[in-house]
């Protein structure tokens, strides 16, 4: 779908009708409340309609030139880079940034941008809440059988945080031609025992599909194999890009650019219509697959999502927790105890060796 950016509204403030203080998208009431006194503020943000369009851009184009009218929050806010992980995160000047977000450093220093940040035209709004985000985050402490005991006392502790993180999307409609040797498995008696051989033949074939909102993270504060562990992110549900849904919480600016982003979809894509094509051989197994591939129509967007993010150290590592922050969805990064681990593949051992002695 194509669209115009939505118009800048410089320095625009979303403050407490009661009490001044700056108000929070809040998802349990999905409107903007004060943390402070809890008022419910009057101000009306951009939801998702039957006529709303989401902005996507040609790629081609964009990769060409980026103008300065797609940059820009469309509202005050700051930057700082972290030193020790590298994430540059993005706030309303009126909050005092103590700590990074993701790795928890006190190491902050002012962020300058040569320009502004490719201005996010959509959005997913935080749907689950603080509370429930660390009754998820509990529940996959419990579940982390194999890491220290100590690791389940951390859930009453540490601090969840709630970040916007930055994603480009990408579409294209494709088209791949392939090439393959398929095989089909016959069997033969060889000193009365079977065998499976296979018989070789060439195959060929065509096939057509549609990429629509493949996701690449554009994080740096977070791990890409961390990211994909609570995605999908539902894209349907975008709404398009008010700086109101960012009131009070940190945004990560984007760190993987448009052209390396481009390059890292066309490597999923290219991935994924190999497996396909291999989907379609015929036969039993295939080998020798060369398939190629043209696109056509590609456009893209970036996005902001919502993740909780915990991060806590243990021992001289530090580990995330992430939960997606429309649907929920857990992952977690955490130590391994190496005695239950032990103890474990000494059960194993034991119980192999009784199924053994039962056998013989």
């Amino acid at each position: 779908m194509k669209g115009s950016a939505p118009s800048a509204t410089a320095q625009q403030k979303f403050e407490c009708p009661a009490c001044g203080a700056e108000a929070r998208w809040d998802p349990s009431k999905k409107a903007l409340v004060c943390p402070f006194c809890g008022t419910v503020s009057p101000a009306s943000l951009q939801t998702r309609g039957p006529d709303t369009v989401i902005v996507e851009h040609d790629l081609v184009a964009a990769l060409r030139e980026i103008p300065d009218s797609k940059r820009g929050w469309q509202t005050e806010k700051v930057a700082v880079q972290c030193r020790s992980c590298r994430a540059i995160s993005v706030f309303s000047p009126e909050r005092v940034g103590q700590r990074c977000e993701f790795c928890g450093s006190t190491e902050l220093v002012p962020y300058d941008q040569i320009k502004a940040a490719f201005t996010p035209e959509s959005l997913l709004p935080f749907a689950v809440g603080e509370s429930r985000a660390r009754d998820l985050i509990h529940a996959w402490y419990r579940r982390q059988w194999l890491a220290p005991n100590a690791l389940k006392r951390r859930a009453l502790t540490d601090t969840v945080r709630g970040l916007y993180l930055p994603y480009w999307t990408f579409d294209a409609k494709s088209h791949a031609e392939w090439t393959a040797e398929s095989g089909r498995y016959y069997y033969v008696t060889v000193n009365g025992k079977q065998e499976r051989r296979v018989e070789w033949s060439p195959a060929s074939g065509g096939l057509d599909h549609q990429f629509d909102d493949e996701l690449v993270p554009a994080s740096a504060g977070v791990s890409s194999a961390l990211l994909r562990g609570i995605e999908p992110f539902p894209t349907m549900s975008l709404v398009p890009y008010d700086p109101g849904y960012l009131a009070g919480w940190t945004v990560e600016r984007y760190q993987i650019d448009l052209v390396a982003a481009a390059a890292r979809s066309r490597e999923q894509m290219d991935a994924e219509l190999r497996g396909l094509c291999g989907e379609d051989v015929p036969g039993d197994t295939y080998r020798d697959l060369r398939v190629e591939s043209e696109y056509r129509d590609q456009t893209f967007k970036h996005i902001l999502v919502p993740v909780w993010l915990l991060t806590y150290t243990y021992g001289a590592r530090v580990y995330q927790v992430a939960a997606n922050g429309v649907t929920g969805r857990m992952a977690g990064q955490r130590p391994w105890s190496w005695i239950k681990i032990t103890l474990l593949v000494i059960v194993a051992l034991i119980l192999l060796s009784l199924y053994l002695l039962k056998s013989n």
